[in-house]
């Protein structure tokens, strides 16, 4: 396989990790804390936060968009739009990345607090009533359902993942504590 060396990069992950230089075809490659890769990001900590800022603030340019060029309430059509147009970046590959720390899920779930808002009749209910109304859910349980999904696709050879890459079998068929 032929490397553009120019496009090569290194990143030192963990902390016992000495850093060292590497080198390819006589040029020293830089070294670097994040890199994206197919619009992820990835950090030499492994921390998702960097891409939480990144999806948020892309959702949160198309969710102005929205609200700037759509002047009808129709809840129809704002649903459409969120739907198609901004949750796609709050979701894209989260299998890959789901957040785990509360402030980059609230962050997330920022974007769509705003999007609620958008419908005066909703305003002075809280926020999970609104989300019923819309028959939205929380991006959180958005999320745990794509994993849930998945792990029935793996378990059900529904899947290319073999199943014995995530999961062992106990061979224990007792039910209760044994005493």
């Amino acid at each position: 396989m032929l490397f553009n060396v120019i496009k090569c990069k290194v990143m030192h992950i963990g902390h016992r990790n000495s850093g060292f230089g590497y080198c390819m075809d006589g040029s020293e490659l830089d070294t670097v804390d994040e890199e994206k890769d197919l619009g992820i990001i990835i950090t030499k900590d492994l921390k998702v936060s960097q891409q939480c800022k990144h999806a948020y603030s892309k959702a949160s340019q198309m969710l102005g968009t929205l609200s700037r060029t759509i002047r009808s309430k129709d809840r129809r059509i704002l649903l459409n739009f969120y739907k198609s147009v901004v949750r796609p970046h709050l979701e894209y590959c989260t299998s890959s990345w789901s957040p785990h720390y509360v402030k980059d899920k609230e962050l997330l779930e920022k974007v769509q607090h705003r999007f609620i808002k958008m419908f005066p009749d909703l305003r002075k209910l809280p926020y999970l009533q609104r989300l019923r109304e819309l028959k939205l859910w929380t991006l959180e349980e958005r999320r745990i359902r794509s994993d849930l999904i998945e792990v029935y696709k793996i378990i059900s050879g529904l899947s290319t993942i073999s199943v014995r890459t995530f999961f062992e079998f106990s061979t224990n068929t007792t039910t209760r504590a044994i005493r």
